[in-house]
């Protein structure tokens, strides 16, 4: 299971992030701006707002904000390293790409 350890923001909606999945800990930086833009759920109207954006912490190994909407560790996990084809069998497993379908 993976948890976030650390998330630090750096600028517009990239954040910084330390994970552990029990026995390592890996560090990636990820561009929120599509997820926060483009998602037109209610829950991340308030964070289109860099001030309260930045209010990010983490919570049980998740991404939260105050009062708001939390985001899957393996989702923030999945979009620091969804490149690395090493752990393609893994963002198969969790279903965030398809079995044969270039990432």
């Amino acid at each position: 299971m993976i948890h976030i350890l650390t998330a630090e923001y750096l600028t517009d909606y990239r954040v910084r992030f330390t994970f552990s999945d029990g026995r390592e800990e890996r560090e990636g930086v990820v561009d929120l701006r599509p997820v926060i833009l483009e998602d037109q759920r209610e829950a991340f109207s308030a964070l289109r707002d860099l001030s309260m954006f930045k209010r990010l912490s983490i919570d049980h190994g998740a991404l939260c904000w105050p009062g708001g909407p939390d985001i899957a560790p393996e989702y923030i996990y999945f979009l620091a390293f969804r490149d690395d084809e090493s752990l393609r069998d893994l963002f198969e497993e969790w279903g965030y790409i398809e079995a044969g379908v270039a990432v």
